[in-house]
């Protein structure tokens, strides 16, 4: 009786666990702090200029970059216009 209660109870668990974030780079900041410590490097993106970036990174295991997806947007669904094929 005890196994199937706690077989439940883990697959409960799995199922509700909520999904990480895949993607690291905000694309609505041009820049990103990347930290670094004993338990491994991260990447935050929450800053509108270098020097912004550069007062938080001060004093720190850490550095500023540019964020490459920054301003990246997909082409709008629609109609294509005339002619273009």
């Amino acid at each position: 009786m005890r196994i199937p209660a706690l077989t439940v109870t883990a697959v409960a668990a799995l199922l509700t666990a909520a999904p990480a974030l895949a993607q690291t780079y905000h694309p609505a900041y041009p820049i990103c702090i990347q930290t670094y410590s004993h338990n491994g490097s991260a990447i935050i993106c929450r800053f509108t200029s270098m020097a912004q970036c550069a007062a938080t990174a001060s004093g720190r295991a850490a550095q500023c970059i540019t964020n490459p997806y920054y301003g990246v947007t997909q082409a709008p669904a629609g109609r294509r216009p005339r002619g273009a094929y």
